[in-house]
């Protein structure tokens, strides 16, 4: 599991998940670098979905692990990474606009094991939240820049008419400026109001996968580990009527997530996927936008995700 063979090309591909979602994601990041020996800033792609591609910025922006743990346990005094933490979206969406969304996507949703949840995210209301808090994020850790240092870091998001996912940053997409390209893999539907890029409009990439961990096939990477809160590796029953849309959205995103490691693997890509536990999501509860839990979340998940990684391998 360690560091022993690092001439190996490595991927890091991290799903979205919201508030409690983040928090998880940087638990799951520690445990990653202690247990691979392993720098996740290191990685030969770095590609985000919605949380994941705000966690993926910071990564691909050079803050480290031990900053991010700091601002999780309320002990940074980075005071970019402060202001961005005291700029949670809350645990409930402000008032949707009056109109609803796309409803041409209701009809050309993509034929994927997520394509009820894409279709469906045309029907939702136009949302009225502001994202500025992570244009902020994007212009403060990098001033003067249109994008991130390293070289290859892809924020996944769906394009608000056709359903197709689109990795900006990656070769071939459509140039877009890195708080446009944040904002838009965070537009939760509903929550959030689309982000024009290109002349098209997109939101949260999540909508088309947890992950998008497919998109990274043609890269040649030796290996992918995967980081997806709103995905688990065994199916987890609700437990109670406030977890049962929670669980119907997880079943779909783990079962569009398992068909996309199976095309990487397909292609000779080693793939390790760690993703929540029964054990995290009654920490988390069904709320995945509550951030009264957070620290919570990120303790229990710090020993939940090193445990997955010991026991885990790359196959």
């Amino acid at each position: 599991m360690g560091n022993k063979n690092r001439s190996q090309r490595r991927g890091l591909a991290i799903g979205c998940g919201g508030t409690l979602g983040f928090a998880w994601i940087v638990a799951a990041l520690a445990a990653t670098r202690e247990v691979l020996d392993w720098d996740p800033r290191e990685a030969d792609v770095l590609l985000g979905t919605s949380a994941g591609a705000e966690t993926v910025t910071l990564l691909g922006s050079g803050i480290g692990v031990d900053e991010l743990v700091a601002v999780q346990r309320g002990t940074s005094t980075n005071p970019i990474l402060l202001a961005h933490m005291r700029s949670e979206p809350g645990r409930f969406p402000p008032l949707p606009r009056p109109r609803l969304g796309e409803l041409a996507l209701s009809l050309r949703a993509p034929a994927t094991g997520q394509r009820l949840l894409t279709a469906g995210s045309g029907l939702l209301p136009i949302g009225g939240g502001d994202a500025s808090w992570l244009q902020h994020l994007a212009d403060r850790l990098n001033p003067g820049r249109s994008w991130v240092s390293h070289p290859a870091t892809w924020l996944v998001s769906m394009d608000y008419a056709t359903g197709e996912r689109v990795p900006f940053g990656a070769p071939g997409a459509p140039s877009a400026t890195l708080g446009a390209a944040l904002r838009a893999s965070w537009a939760v539907p509903g929550w959030f109001p689309p982000v024009s890029i290109a002349g098209r409009r997109f939101i949260d990439g999540g909508a088309g996968s947890t992950a998008s961990v497919d998109l990274l096939a043609a890269q040649k990477l030796d290996e992918v580990l995967v980081l997806a809160p709103m995905a688990s590796v065994e199916e987890v029953p609700a437990t109670g009527p406030g977890h049962f849309l929670e669980r119907q959205l997880r079943n779909r995103m783990s079962a569009q997530l398992a068909a996309e490691v199976g095309v990487l693997r397909a292609a000779g890509t080693r793939v390790l996927v760690i993703g929540a536990t029964a054990a995290d999501l009654a920490v988390m509860g069904p709320n995945f936008m509550d951030g009264r839990r957070r620290l919570e979340t990120f303790e229990h998940s710090l020993r939940s995700t090193r445990r997955a990684l010991e026991q885990g391998v790359f196959a």
